[in-house]
């Protein structure tokens, strides 16, 4: 394979002759082969963003030349537009709190310039990686920088199929409403609930996750660019310090400000922690409402049986018939992976140490996912499963009444003690908890069927209005 040789302060290597990127990516390549995965796409986009972004502003304070400047811009168009990503080979998870990632997009950016400007690629005395693409940056700026901007790109999909459940549950509340069932607490009988409060149950907590990740806003616009290596911004100019924000949301289309204090927002990382414990919220939301569903369905003969899921796949190799709630279980799955992230992204944000922290690659590496997989799972559950349930009406029915846990109804007009007294007799001798109150005479039959009316006994207040009785 032909190859040219680049040397940096390690030593020297070959590269291959046709590769965008150059030394210092190829020993990262070398040295970092943890995940098999390379960055996240969104991720080498906002690299090349942030990199034009700086060319125009260092082409502004006229410290690089126009020519240079434009081929660099040029470069970066075409990595925002997709192209040359394959020239981007470190692994996701790296040493060295991401100087290998930009390291590739400065050598890529670079090296693409040089070909622009009729170069050949690796003659870096025509376009430099250090001196022209990453002039006036720090990985240590330019990396949690990168990081905010793709989380603000990858969040509004995810959001997007939140409504789009909160929407499916709120049309199942509706649809559920007329139906009573027993409620459960601890898993054992409680007291009447309709099934449409359960749901709408479901969609008040999905909404109040999309409020949640809504409000990350700030997190995730304040950028510590400028602040190069520590906060101190060594080696930026003013012209570049007062302006590279304007130019990133010129480019990027945001409403990013500048950290009021750099030394802060480069060494500590407590807003990543904040953003990925609200997507470990929503997980375990989501996680919650699956167990229901799952618990909901069981059966079909055996367990509760009140609900259906749309059957989706057969659920055995073995067992002829036999369908599983697959839709829920990845959903649970996808919840238990956040989770796991969520302890990476703590553990990594309290390692740093000093004026850095080294850990960043993990922490976006964890939340990239954390995003990209809850949408995934957001979708299927509402597409293959929510949409598709329906409600086993006569089975609820027939649990509501039959259970012991009505007897509580009971409770305002005869007391506390004698409804206990009707529930353990109507457990120990599966007499009905009505047939038994008719036959001791506690009510008559007008006052029963008022006091046990079971939709009426899942409409707040409804207590109130038989304790005169």
């Amino acid at each position: 394979m032909n190859t040219r040789i680049e040397a940096d302060s390690i030593g020297t290597l070959e590269v291959p002759a046709k590769a965008y990127y150059g030394v210092q990516t190829l020993r990262a390549k070398h040295n970092f082969n943890i995940t098999g995965r390379p960055l996240h796409p969104v991720f080498i986009n906002n690299l090349a963003k942030i990199k034009k972004a700086a060319a125009m502003t260092n082409m502004a304070a006229d410290v690089l030349d126009e020519r240079i400047g434009n081929a660099i811009l040029q470069a970066c168009d075409e990595i925002i537009a997709g192209k040359l990503h394959n020239q981007f080979i470190v692994d996701a998870i790296q040493g060295g709190a991401g100087t290998s990632a930009n390291m590739n997009a400065n050598e890529v950016i670079a090296n693409r310039a040089i070909e622009i400007l009729g170069g050949e690629k690796g003659d870096y005395s025509i376009v430099h990686p250090n001196d022209h693409v990453n002039m006036a940056q720090s990985t240590n700026d330019v990396i949690p920088s990168a990081g905010k901007l793709t989380i603000q790109e990858l969040l509004p999909s995810l959001v997007e199929q939140l409504r789009r459940l909160h929407k499916a549950l709120n049309q199942k509340a509706i649809e559920f409403d007329d139906v009573v069932k027993i409620g459960r607490t601890q898993l054992q009988d409680a007291v009447p609930i309709r099934l449409g409060q359960s749901f709408q149950a479901y969609a008040a907590v999905v909404e109040r996750d999309i409020h949640r990740l809504e409000s990350l806003t700030d997190d995730l616009n304040m950028l510590n660019i400028g602040a190069t290596a520590v906060g101190t911004a060594i080696n930026v100019n003013p012209v570049y310090l007062f302006h590279i924000i304007k130019n990133i949301n010129l480019v990027c289309g945001t409403n990013c400000y500048q950290a009021d204090d750099l030394f802060d927002a480069t060494q500590n990382l407590d807003g990543f922690v904040h953003i990925s414990s609200v997507l470990k919220t929503c997980a375990v939301s989501l996680s919650k409402i699956c167990n229901d569903l799952r618990l909901l369905s069981s059966g079909p003969k055996t367990g509760l049986g009140e609900i259906n899921l749309p059957p989706k796949q057969n659920g055995s190799s073995i067992m002829p018939g036999k369908i599983n709630p697959v839709i829920p279980e990845v959903v649970s799955q996808v919840a238990y992976n956040v989770i796991g992230n969520d302890v990476t992204v703590t553990l990594a944000a309290e390692a740093g140490q000093l004026e850095l922290n080294a850990f960043e690659p993990v922490i976006f590496y964890n939340i990239f996912e954390s995003i990209d997989t809850l949408r995934g799972a957001v979708q299927t559950l509402t597409d293959n499963c929510v949409l598709g349930i329906t409600a086993n009406r006569d089975r609820c029915e027939q649990l509501v009444e039959s259970s012991v846990a009505i007897a509580t109804a009971l409770c305002p007009v005869i007391g506390y003690k004698k409804s206990a007294d009707i529930a353990k007799q109507s457990l120990e001798s599966g007499v009905s908890v009505r047939d038994l109150v008719l036959r001791q005479q506690l009510m008559t039959p007008e006052q029963l069927e008022q006091c046990m009316n079971l939709k009426a006994l899942t409409l707040p207040g409804h207590m109130a209005e038989y304790r005169k009785m």
